[in-house]
């Protein structure tokens, strides 16, 4: 495996610039984060703003106009996401873009997407100074069908819901697409508000992989980022709540066929701690993958679920299990789940759990180093936490753990919530 460390850091203007110069690829991956805290307050105008930006600039009026700019840069790629990190909402913006190099081309390619990129983070088209209200309008809509969406999509919205009420005193709780009740309030007045507070206040880094170096993005930025910042912001900790109570049980009735079984954990290791190879190992084992715990126990052996994996946030120290059930054997699925917990705390682990999930782990990574722009989410990693760990680090700690290792991050995992979706018609 060849990997590539030695990202190269520098800032313009209020926005921190890493750069990863290499030939490696045929594209200039970049990426520009923006951050913020997950706040009641901010959490839906912050998740409509990308949406409303991504419709046209000062230079690109009409939608159309805008994606027609993007084929004429060979066809460069430009989207968006939303979503949250610990206690942390991030709206990231990908550009790919062809090195020029490679195409016959009139104009610069890099500077061409920078150019673009940030005309469309800082200068949207504008009517009577505000946000254009018909686009407004149609992407309040966007992001209403994409929150009904989840309420349609009984796993993702039984996932959500544990969150929710697991952490239902914390900014957590809030899904980063917002609140469907926020969204008739905002108006292309407060809407431009709130977004001239966003950037004026958002934790801005922007990533570039590529046959260029620092010194010329930083000019680039400089150029074509127009966001008059003096200073970078930086990200705060999420706060890691632990809590010695008994689990609480909820259970929530909607038409559904299929019970949907999820479990809320708490733990006090994240990305930051040196245990964090330990607890991306307990996840694995639990019900990260298709030889784990949960996958052979629940569903194979004991034909209880449909599906059960778990996932891990690093960032907050929460862990989640997703399982589907039948509704009847509600009870049986709970007591084999905590089964499978427990034998992770008393150290019952295979050494072939060990093995394949180390193999696993160390398949992600090597991966990774294959995608730009998963270099570029992996770095990324580092910045939000404070915590540098390079990816070779990483996998010479994951192969470095021993079950003794395991059993003492599952005993940092507690049970928290137990949240079960099931059937109006059941009794």
């Amino acid at each position: 495996m060849t990997t590539i460390t030695g990202f190269e850091h520098g800032q313009v203007g209020g926005i921190r610039i890493h750069v990863l110069p290499t030939r490696r690829f045929k594209t200039f991956a970049i990426s520009l984060y923006a951050g913020t805290s997950l706040s009641e307050e901010t959490v839906t105008s912050t998740a409509l703003t990308p949406f409303v930006l991504r419709r046209g600039t000062v230079s690109y009026p009409e939608t159309r106009a805008f994606r027609e700019r993007l084929e004429q840069l060979y066809g460069a790629g430009f989207g968006f996401d939303v979503y949250k990190r610990g206690d942390h909402q991030i709206v990231h913006f990908r550009m790919d873009t062809i090195n020029d190099s490679f195409v016959q081309s009139e104009e610069g390619l890099l500077e061409s997407s920078f150019a673009f990129l940030g005309e469309a983070l800082s200068s949207p088209v504008l009517e009577q100074g505000v946000f254009r209200s018909s686009y407004v309008k149609t992407e309040r809509d966007t992001v209403r069908k994409k929150l009904e969406a989840i309420i349609n999509d009984k796993i993702r919205y039984a996932a959500e819901r544990c969150v929710e009420v697991m952490c239902s005193d914390e900014p957590y709780r809030l899904h980063p697409l917002g609140q469907r009740s926020d969204l008739d309030s905002i108006t292309p007045e407060s809407l431009y508000a709130a977004y001239t507070q966003w950037l004026k206040n958002a934790v801005f880094d922007l990533y570039v992989v590529g046959d260029t170096d620092l010194s010329q993005v930083e000019k680039l930025v400089a150029e074509h980022f127009q966001i008059n910042r003096t200073e970078s912001s930086q990200y705060e900790s999420s706060v890691v709540t632990t809590r010695s109570r008994e689990p609480q049980t909820v259970v929530e009735k909607l038409d559904v066929n299929q019970g949907k079984l999820n479990l809320g954990l708490r733990s006090t290791i994240t990305y930051r701690d040196e245990d964090y190879a330990a607890a991306l190992m307990y996840n694995g084992i639990l019900g990260g993958y298709p030889h784990s715990k949960l996958f052979v126990n629940v569903r194979e052996k004991a034909s209880l679920a449909y599906y059960a994996s778990s996932r891990y946030d690093g960032h907050k120290g929460i862990a989640t299990i997703q399982s589907g059930i039948e509704i009847p054997n509600y009870e049986k699925a709970v007591e084999i789940i905590k089964q499978q917990l427990q034998d992770l705390a008393s150290g019952q682990i295979t050494e072939m759990e060990m093995t394949q999930t180390k193999a696993m782990i160390r398949n992600v990574v090597k991966e990774m180093q294959d995608s730009a722009f998963e270099m570029i989410a992996y770095d990324f990693n580092r910045v939000i936490s404070g915590k540098e760990r390079t990816a070779q680090e990483l996998l010479e700690q994951v192969e470095s753990i021993s079950v003794d290792d395991v059993q003492r991050a599952a005993s940092s995992f507690q049970l928290d919530t137990i949240y079960f979706l099931k059937g109006q018609k059941e009794e």
